[in-house]
């Protein structure tokens, strides 16, 4: 939920501190003429109280920094070492460089060091708005970044207020739901789904879509089927090793990333499981691990570098236009390889 509390105003500030609102303004814009024990005074009236210039005030009492600030999931450890993200990233320079900013960079080890880091760019100018490159169902750092008006875009879809928040995003559900019926209709089955992190909106979306079409296909959705976890290759050695152990073993298993897919294909191999002829292996991301691995998987292509370069759009609308609560859904396409095709082994 969005902070109903009454917003605090400069008036708050000046008062607290024993200025007047204008010289709280000029401690705002940094400005020389303004002593450094008063300055000192007044932004600690502003921390304490809460109190951060929404973007409209900051756009009237201070200079861009000509900086967008872009936020990594604290999920997913190491996550530069998933292609998704530097994927995403190329798109979101890229896009970035034309418009005219350069990019601050920032990995955190959880949802509370990326608030804190979030607060610290606002607090400091340091940017000028925020890309935040995952969304959780009860996500912190869309709430306050909403509380605060402070100009900012998800990759991803927020669980809530989405009419308000600047996002990009593919459809997930249908993605998923795509992915699953083709699956049914290659003879399917038997499906298994290795997810990805359940605080992850994109999760929740994919297992939904993934529900959906077992039923529309007459399959039972069985939740001890659905296997969750981080988007690395410890992941998928850990969960395709407790699939292959199942009795009957699945015919067929849907995994929600590319890096997660290749470390399942390499432990079924290993356990001498034929691909796709014992189990099918499709995934997300359709990565260079997806067309290179062995056999080469199926997998959704979300155009990551798509959603970078959309994020960055919707964020520099917001900054320099105050736009809010715009969406963008890019295509989805699934490309067949050999890991679900029988006829073309």
């Amino acid at each position: 939920m969005l902070n109903k509390k009454k917003s605090i105003t400069i008036k708050d500030v000046a008062k607290k501190a024993g200025v007047s609102s204008s010289t709280v303004s000029r401690v705002i814009s940094k400005n020389p003429k303004i002593s450094p024990e008063t300055t000192k005074k007044v932004l600690k009236c502003m921390d304490e109280l809460g109190y951060h210039p929404n973007a409209i005030a900051r756009s009237l009492v201070s200079r861009k920094a000509g900086t967008l600030g872009v936020i990594m999931p604290s999920t997913s450890k190491d996550a530069l070492l998933n292609p998704f993200f530097p994927e995403a990233l190329r798109g979101i320079t890229h896009w970035a460089s034309k418009a005219g900013y350069d990019i601050l960079l920032s990995t955190n080890d959880s949802k509370n060091e990326e608030l804190a880091v979030i607060k610290k760019y606002i607090n400091s100018s340091k940017v000028d708005g925020i890309v935040l490159m995952s969304s959780e169902i009860r996500d912190i750092c869309v709430e306050y970044l909403s509380s605060v008006d402070f100009p900012f875009s998800i990759i991803g879809s927020p669980a809530e207020n989405g009419d308000r928040i600047n996002h990009v995003d593919n459809d997930n559900y249908m993605a998923t739901y795509e992915l699953t019926r083709y699956l049914t209709m290659k003879g399917r089955k038997n499906i298994a789904m290795i997810a990805g992190d359940l605080s992850l909106m994109v999760t929740k979306k994919r297992i939904e879509g993934y529900k959906k079409a077992l039923e529309e296909s007459n399959l039972i959705f069985e939740q001890n089927q659905v296997y969750t976890g981080s988007f690395d290759e410890k992941t998928g050695y850990e969960y395709a090793s407790i699939i292959a152990d199942l009795n009957p073993i699945p015919d067929a298993v849907i995994v929600t990333d590319d890096l997660v897919a290749f470390a399942a294909v390499r432990l079924f191999k290993q356990l001498k499981l034929e691909i796709p002829k014992d189990i099918a292996v499709a995934s997300f991301n359709n990565s260079v691990l997806s067309r290179y691995s062995n056999p080469p998987i199926t997998s959704v292509d979300v155009n990551a570098s798509e959603l970078g370069e959309e994020a960055i759009k919707l964020l520099v609308r917001a900054i320099e236009k105050g736009e809010r609560g715009n969406k963008i859904i890019t295509p989805h396409i699934i490309y067949k390889r050999k890991s679900t095709e029988m006829d073309e082994q």
